[in-house]
Parts: structure tokens; C-alpha cells; sequence
């Protein structure tokens, strides 16, 4: 039995020890990694977006659907 014990606690010394240093190294690397690599930017670069060269007309019975359908909608979804 104390055999045993003393083959379960040299495993679990083992596993701790491997753990600490697991840790460290993963420290370590986050820290060459910081200090060698150039921090990316916080926000994504915005790309500009063709204009639009004329406003897009609308055939007045689509813009009289469209409002009879937003007014259909605010009718029965009314809080």
C-alpha cells in the first residue's frame, strides 16, 4: 500500500511540475511574440465604396406598396 501512495504522489508531483512549466513557456512565447511581431491594428482598415452616380428612381406604385405593406405591418404589430 505504501507503495502505492508514494508512486501516486511521485505522478502527481510529475504532472504538477509539467503543468508550471507549461505554463511558463506559454508566458514566455506570448511575450517573444509581442515584442517580435507588429501588433495588429484594433479596427479592420475600412475600404471606400464606389458612389452611386445617381439615386436609383422609384416606380411610384413600388414606393405606394411599399407604403400600404410598412403600414399593414405597424396596424397589426402594434404594442
Amino acid at each position: 500500500m505504501s507503495q502505492a501512495i508514494d508512486l501516486m504522489i511521485a505522478g502527481m508531483g510529475f504532472v504538477f511540475v509539467f503543468l508550471i512549466i507549461l505554463v511558463f513557456a506559454t508566458l514566455l512565447m506570448s511575450k517573444m511574440i509581442g515584442r517580435f511581431a507588429p501588433p495588429e491594428p484594433a479596427t479592420p482598415a475600412r475600404t471606400p465604396r464606389a458612389k452611386a452616380s445617381a439615386p436609383a428612381a422609384v416606380d411610384p406604385d413600388t414606393a405606394e406598396a411599399i407604403k400600404k405593406a410598412i403600414a399593414q405591418y405597424r396596424s397589426r404589430h402594434k404594442k
